[in-house]
């Protein structure tokens, strides 16, 4: 069962610029205690494919440069271990998918991945076509000439070099489960269904999060809890898609609270929050900030569905995003860099707040009072700023937010004040207990409280957006101490 404590995501080369041993280390020493789990961002071979590792060549290997299966066994001994299992996609440069372009239909990998064919085996119309979900630009199809003569137009969902896999096949099906084998033999105990609302394609329909995707997913948690892990599935949709997932797997991601925070601070108002924080999953992990962008459609509407914020306030909400990181944001977003995604802001949480420490951590404070396993990124940490320097050199908007650390930037980063508030709000979100209790939120217009209450024990954190005043209450038994948020800053 995870831990109730809050988890580090990171990648082992990027935070240490060396390995997972390097890792283990770090949590061994400078951040010992801070964390009761680590989400490892792929660390399958190849680490530094066109996708930053979600583009595996070989699923089951460690890459050699950073580590092997034993490290990841000695990470995950006493820490809750998470790994993404990449469910709708592989490299093209996968031997499987080599294997295919040099033989077309008569390679033995060739059921393993999707064509245009398998769902359209009498041709799509045009209407199809516009109907499928795009999280990225351009067509969901690439042709490929094979060794056999022919051209297929394989699924690419979202690169030409992550080529889709028919998870309906017997071949899908075994390629994942050796993963998901390998995974419970070393210590892994989470799963991150990464992509996992794409991998089911149906023909008359926008092959996204269809009815089929739900039991899918249903089966795929069952068959991960046999083998002693959990599943946490990855989708970014509608909020109340999320609500609906939910009852279907193990937890979900809570993505629509990020916007949902710095819509709060960015014009002094918690309406849409606290509607959000009255429905939203309790099974559930939140975020502010990932390696991918900061997501936006979760909290905005979608097609004749409203959302928890207006169009106005989604163009509004991005708007000041821009500004507040004096557009550096905008360079990252959308068409204007390779592989991004349309509905996410790349840019790190601390400058879409214009770097404001009291704001960024006010911003945790909430995270870590909402329902939920809080997660915190590695860049996110340490306040790290956007990395244009790393964004001119790859061109890839995401790496705005997925910089290369070492011994010395940690080393700096911790004696920041904004930093050392973050890591006492972190434990303290870790220690107290009345964190396993109930939770209730109040609150109108500027101002919200949120509490969590066992037996005799309590926490509030109280917020006046329009002031920004907080103050966190701790009440046991008959004793009460309050804090306020500035002080962490100190």
């Amino acid at each position: 069962m995870m831990k109730n404590k809050v988890q580090l995501i990171t990648y082992a080369d990027r935070i240490t610029g060396q390995n997972i041993g390097a890792l283990t280390t770090l949590l061994n020493g400078p951040l010992k205690g801070v964390f009761g789990g680590v989400h490892l961002l792929p660390f399958y071979n190849p680490i530094d494919g066109s996708d930053a590792g979600f583009d595996p060549i070989d699923h089951s290997e460690v890459d050699s440069r950073i580590g092997t299966w034993e490290d990841i066994q000695v990470l995950g001994k006493d820490l809750d271990l998470m790994a993404d299992l990449i469910v709708n996609h592989v490299s093209a440069q996968s031997f499987q998918f080599q294997d295919v372009l040099a033989k077309g239909k008569q390679s033995e990998f060739w059921d393993l991945f999707l064509t245009k064919e398998d769902v359209f085996p009498n041709g799509m119309s045009e209407a199809e076509q516009k109907a499928i979900y795009r999280p990225r630009p351009g067509s969901c199809f690439t042709p490929m000439q094979c060794g056999d003569g022919q051209t297929y137009d394989f699924w690419t969902t979202f690169t030409d070099n992550q080529i889709d896999i028919n998870v309906k096949v017997e071949a899908g099906v075994a390629y994942l489960n050796n993963v998901l084998t390998k995974f419970s033999a070393n210590n892994v105990n989470i799963i991150r269904l990464d992509a996992a609302g794409y991998a089911i394609k149906q023909a008359g329909t926008n092959c996204f999060m269809l009815d089929e995707t739900f039991g899918y997913l249903d089966n795929l948690s069952k068959q991960a809890n046999d083998l002693g892990m959990e599943t946490i599935a990855e989708i970014h949709s509608h909020y109340q898609t999320q609500v609906e997932v939910a009852k279907r797997v193990n937890m979900v991601y809570d993505f629509a609270l990020p916007p949902l925070i710095l819509h709060s601070l960015f014009n002094n108002d918690v309406d849409a929050l606290l509607k959000w924080l009255q429905i939203s999953p309790r099974n559930c992990l939140t975020v502010l900030d990932t390696h991918d962008g900061i997501g936006i459609i979760d909290a905005g509407p979608m097609g004749d569905k409203p959302g928890l914020l207006n169009a106005q306030q989604i163009d509004n909400l991005v708007e000041t995003m821009h500004a507040n990181s004096n557009n550096q944001s905008r360079q990252a977003t959308g068409a204007a860099a390779s592989n991004v995604d349309l509905y996410q802001v790349n840019c790190t949480y601390y400058n879409a707040l214009g770097a404001k420490d009291f704001d960024y951590l006010l911003s945790r404070a909430i995270q870590f009072f909402a329902p939920g396993v809080p997660q915190v990124y590695y860049g996110g940490l340490f306040a790290c700023e956007n990395d244009m320097e790393l964004l001119a050199r790859t061109n890839v908007g995401r790496d705005i937010n997925r910089p290369y650390l070492n011994n010395e930037k940690i080393e700096y980063a911790l004696d920041k004040p904004v930093v050392k508030g973050l890591i006492e709000l972190i434990k303290l979100r870790n220690e107290h207990p009345a964190f396993a209790g109930e939770f209730s939120a109040h609150g109108a217009e500027g101002e919200c409280c949120l509490t969590w209450q066992l037996e005799d024990k309590s926490i509030a954190l109280s917020v006046n957006f329009k002031t920004r005043d907080a103050l966190i209450t701790q009440v046991n038994g008959d004793d009460e101490t309050t804090i306020s948020l500035n002080a962490l800053l100190a």
